[in-house]
């Protein structure tokens, strides 16, 4: 299928919009319906959304592996279903007021591979339905503890309630959830005043697109190369007969050893789909990107 655009381009959500509108804007100012996003941010969270068109709506997989870097505020003594404002919040009549040194050593504990309960407000399923959906009717929500990583646990300010971290994390990771499990280890509670995505992989605020600077002009000057989203996966360059040979569905060979997944480029560098390997060990060119190719 033959798109008038491929490529993604990195969107500066501010607070109250939802994703689905930061794809709505891209799409009408493109004029284009195959539009989505790589990883949902809340609206009360502000920074990069990373949207895909065209072809490269089939490369969100491998943008959800893109490790995530966030700023984000919490209250202490203070809790409210959702973990956030979104839900009514409640104060602790009498919070305990953990010192900054306290809260340095009790974020050791999560720092690395840690278990994380998932936030009842939030979209994971629970037997077919989304978390959240259960909590706003009153329903109990039941969620497993999951494993995240979280690569940089930094805390960048604290006076009492108000604590600051810059937190660099696994893709799955909730950061309310984290204010909340670090505040619980501290005695308290806690819940989160502000957040902002400040990168998703190399996809920074920096060289984002604010949402209100879309016009069809900036959103065509704006999208970038979907190689770009595959970075982290290796490269294989296909020429010749082994291009021709991916092209019609064919199983490649590639040397032992390479990756489950792989980029796989033309001559020129652009990306023509991800190698992918199956059970046999060949690869197979899925999703393909070449044009009118079956």
């Amino acid at each position: 299928m033959r798109f008038p655009f491929t490529g993604v381009i990195p969107v500066d959500k501010p607070v109250g919009v939802s994703s689905r509108r930061v794809v709505d804007v891209v799409a009408r100012n493109l004029g284009m319906k195959s539009v989505g996003h790589a990883g949902t941010l809340d609206p009360l969270a502000s920074g990069v959304v990373i949207v895909c068109v065209g072809h490269a709506t089939k490369l969100v997989d491998y943008l959800h592996e893109l490790p995530k870097h966030y700023s984000a505020t919490f209250l202490l003594g203070r809790s409210s279903p959702s973990d956030d404002f979104e839900t009514p919040i409640e104060e602790e009549l009498q919070p305990v007021r953990p010192e900054a040194e306290e809260i340095e050593t009790a974020a050791d504990a999560f720092r690395g591979d840690i278990l994380q309960r998932p936030c009842d407000y939030s979209a994971v399923h629970v037997d077919g339905k989304r978390a959240y959906r259960l909590a706003r009717k009153g329903r109990p929500v039941v969620l497993e503890s999951k494993p995240v990583r979280i690569d940089r646990l930094m805390i960048t300010g604290y006076a009492w309630p108000r604590l600051a971290v810059d937190i660099d994390c696994s893709s799955g990771t909730f950061v309310r959830a984290l204010g909340r499990d670090l505040a619980e280890s501290l005695g308290t509670k806690a819940v989160m005043e502000s957040l902002v995505r400040t990168a998703v992989g190399t996809f920074s605020c920096g060289q984002s697109i604010p949402l209100d600077a879309i016009t069809p002009d900036t959103a065509r000057a704006a999208i970038m190369p979907a190689v770009v989203a595959v970075a982290h996966l290796p490269r294989h360059t296909l020429a010749d007969d082994a291009l021709a040979n991916a092209v019609r569905g064919g199983l490649l060979q590639l040397p032992q050893g390479t990756a489950p997944a792989v980029a796989a480029l033309d001559a020129a560098g652009q990306l023509l789909g991800i190698l992918k390997q199956h059970d046999s060990g060949t690869y197979r060119l899925r999703p393909n990107f070449v044009p009118d190719a079956p």
